[in-house]
């Protein structure tokens, strides 16, 4: 990786140009002849507008138009921008700060810090955003499971670690509450670093997320150097210039941590739809003809030039957990289509899960894995994913059969396994720890060989007896287990003082 010590702003008065145009976000710059600055080189306009107020906008290069012009976007808000103003070109692309100066801080895209906390510590190292995936040569194809202890992740989709895993889902089905669930588990039970991104979400989640994490010690306020997260943010009010390029300010922390901390790091994004979305109106801006949907037509290049750089090398491993918004619950559209593509795994939540109160709503019927393989996860955990997969998938093919004729014309045969699929996903619910202010329950972290055993004891029909709602919003199958105790006891109290 190459590495940028500082950002050179030190340039001669032949590489400063002038504003011609300013359409929205975009804008085009007129320099001396022979002057051209690069594509993605960061050109900062300064000066004042109209309120005298200081302005200092850096822009990202896109196009250049001929005639000593080129056509920039910008990163930031456009208000007071005039034409005839300077633009400087810095000579280089945009550079962020990354290394461990970067935990327990909020950036923005270009890397400055927005947490009110001061400047970044450290030794004023930053690294471009745009760069190279690794090459064939350094990658390390060794195959393991990446563990993140929620229960119907685990067995029936596990995640590959330094993989692609898309957590996929309309809106409001759960997909943020889940991302900042698994930022919680992976710091306190893998113990490592990682890299959060916000990408053109709200400003709220970015925001709760902050402050869960504060809460969890994950951020500790009190000595920051021990934090175990950076967070990267680009919410939605930003320019698409900011939100496209957020994505590659995370990639970029989360790759230097990986080639020279040698470590193993998560990254998260949230959400990868609005790197597309941004990337659609870069592109309207820019002139190009659109393509389906009204997409971009370099969608695919723009994300695999992401998706390649988050892969395991031989000096350490990114794992990316991306949330993947899909509009109108469309899987074909072409955004969550080309993020499909890259993923390792696929975590699908469902609307109907979620309407029947069973969180996180994540079906495992539609959620698949390239790791589920008896070769690599084992005979016994393979096995039972089959059953968890199998049962449920039984149980939905005979709802036509229990809404109209009723229960009682199922088979013998049937019955039970209707039971035991009805079991199944009450287990498959799990109290969250970023969720415990609303439900009141302690969140659970229960591993996978927990889970397994756990699954296995319901689909041998050992606990058919008991009722499925002791199944329900728990931990281990010990819990479900006393749950049940408890639901009986009570029942009988009930009983007893009725007979009184």
């Amino acid at each position: 990786m190459k590495i940028n010590n500082t950002l050179a702003l030190g340039v001669s008065a032949s590489r400063i140009g002038r504003i011609t145009q300013t359409i929205g976000p975009v804008l085009d710059v007129s320099l001396n002849p022979g002057d051209m600055p690069n594509i993605y080189n960061s050109p900062i306009v300064k000066g004042q507008n109209p309120a005298g107020q200081e302005i200092n906008i850096t822009r990202e290069v896109q196009q250049l138009l001929g005639n000593d012009e080129v056509r920039a976007v910008a990163t930031s808000a456009t208000d007071g921008l005039t034409r005839g103003m300077e633009v400087i070109d810095t000579g280089a692309p945009l550079s962020v700060p990354v290394g461990e100066a970067t935990l327990g801080r909020i950036f923005n895209v270009l890397g400055e810090p927005v947490d009110d906390l001061g400047p970044v510590d450290g030794k004023g190292i930053k690294s471009p955003i745009h760069r190279a995936a690794p090459a064939f040569t350094q990658l390390d194809t060794k195959l393991s499971i990446f563990e993140t202890g929620i229960k119907v992740v685990d067995p029936s989709a596990p995640y590959r670690r330094g993989g692609k895993i898309g957590l996929s889902g309309g809106a409001g089905v759960g997909k943020t509450v889940l991302i900042t669930e698994l930022t919680n588990n992976i710091a306190k039970a893998h113990g490592g670093v990682s890299v959060f991104g916000g990408v053109g979400e709200r400003t709220r989640e970015g925001n709760d997320l902050y402050m869960e994490t504060k809460g969890s010690k994950v951020i500790d306020e009190q000595n920051i150097s021990k934090s175990k997260v950076a967070l990267v943010h680009g919410q939605m009010n930003e320019p698409p210039g900011a939100r496209t390029r957020v994505g590659l300010t995370a990639s970029t922390m989360a790759e230097y941590s990986r080639d020279y901390n040698k470590q193993d790091v998560p990254s998260f994004i949230d959400n990868i739809f609005r790197f597309v979305q941004a990337g659609s109106e870069v592109s309207a801006l820019l002139g190009r003809m659109p393509s389906a949907v009204g997409y971009q037509p370099t969608l695919g290049t723009e994300m695999g030039s992401l998706q390649e750089r988050i892969t395991s090398t031989r000096e350490g491993s990114i794992t990316s957990i991306q949330a993947v918004y899909v509009p109108a619950d469309d899987l074909t559209d072409p955004a969550p289509a080309a993020t499909f593509a890259h993923s390792d795994a696929t975590t699908v939540l469902s609307r109907a899960l979620a309407a029947k109160g069973i969180y996180p709503a994540v079906d495992p019927l539609d959620s698949t894995s390239t790791m589920l393989q008896p070769w690599i996860v084992g005979e016994q955990h393979y096995g039972t994913a089959q059953g968890v997969k199998q049962t449920p998938q039984r149980y939905k093919e005979l709802q036509d059969i229990i809404a109209i004729p009723g229960p009682d014309e199922l088979s013998e045969e049937d019955r039970p396994l209707v039971a035991r699929a009805r079991k199944i996903e009450r287990f498959s619910s799990q109290p969250f720890f970023v969720a415990e202010v609303f439900t009141g329950s302690p969140g659970k972290y229960v591993a996978p060989a927990e889970t397994i055993k756990g699954f296995q004891t319901i689909l041998s029909g050992e606990l058919d007896s008991l009722p499925e709602q002791s199944f329900y919003l728990v931990g281990n199958i010990d819990e479900a287990t006393a749950k049940a105790a408890i639901i009986s006891r009570t029942e009988q109290r009930g009983d007893t003082k009725k007979r009184l």
